[in-house]
């Protein structure tokens, strides 16, 4: 296994539960409107790739789809099951699996989705590359995650924080790049929607099990961040608490056949 995937399970079984009670993971409102945006139809085969404690894949589920949930670590798909038995899902089930290489057959699902996850893996364009892959043709691949900024001293100020908070973030990616990611896979993209995330700072911290000497820096960093407008995230306080915003993309793309024409 690579170094770095050797690092997502690691900060992964550790986040796990924080992660999974996150508000902005679990937020019902996002789900349904990531669900509504997609429209699958009844009973459509859906693929959930790095679902995490499973609440993409239990949405889809919820709305009449037959879904695989995958992940790479155990411990939140624990969770994940956990979830689905209470929920007495029986369209839905979970399994590990590698996001780089997927598990399944050339155009096995009409619903390819990816949620928070693509900012953590190594080479983005494999991954998309492999949801385009197991996507039928004229399906539909899903990606909702952080962007930067388009400038790259200012993507990278951000990346660079958000590394030094969880060493599992790679890097997130600035809406362009992450378009033409979209072209090269042969997906051509159909809705883009941009929105944000606030952050709390010290509970963003928190969750992730920062250690105090990297908190220590991260807290500096958006610091001078608030003072100057050094990433585009933003900082602000409310009541002496720091939050500030995490911009985020969802974008829905058709899987072409001949992508070349």
């Amino acid at each position: 296994m690579k170094a770095h995937k050797a690092v997502v399970i690691q900060e992964f079984t550790q986040q796990a539960q924080a992660y999974a009670a996150s508000p902005l993971i679990a937020n019902p409102d996002r789900l349904a409107a990531l669900v509504q945006a997609v429209r699958p139809r009844l009973g459509a085969r859906v693929l959930d790739v790095a679902t995490g404690p499973g609440y993409v894949a239990a949405a889809f589920a919820e709305a009449g789809c037959e879904v695989v949930g995958l992940d790479l670590t155990p411990a939140p798909l624990a969770l994940a099951e956990q979830m689905r038995q209470e929920r007495g899902l029986s369209t839905l089930h979970f399994q590990q699996g590698d996001a780089e290489h997927l598990p399944f057959a050339a155009y096995t699902f009409e619903v390819v989705v990816s949620r928070y996850a693509l900012h953590h893996c190594e080479e983005p364009r494999r991954v998309l590359g492999e949801m385009a892959r197991v996507c039928q043709l004229q399906g539909t691949v899903v990606i909702q995650d952080l962007i930067t900024s388009e400038f790259p001293a200012r993507a990278a100020y951000q990346n660079h924080f958000e590394q030094l908070r969880d060493p599992s973030h790679t890097r997130a990616l600035p809406l362009s790049e992450l378009l033409a990611l979209f072209t090269a896979c042969g997906l051509e993209v159909e809705q883009v929607v941009t929105d944000h995330l606030t952050q709390a700072l010290e509970s963003w911290l928190e969750n992730a099990h920062t250690p105090q000497e990297q908190a220590s820096l991260v807290r500096e960093l958006v610091e001078q961040d608030e003072r100057q407008d050094l990433s585009g995230t933003r900082p602000f306080r409310r009541q002496e608490a720091v939050y500030f915003y995490q911009r985020i993309v969802t974008v829905i793309a058709r899987k072409l056949a001949h992508p070349a024409q």
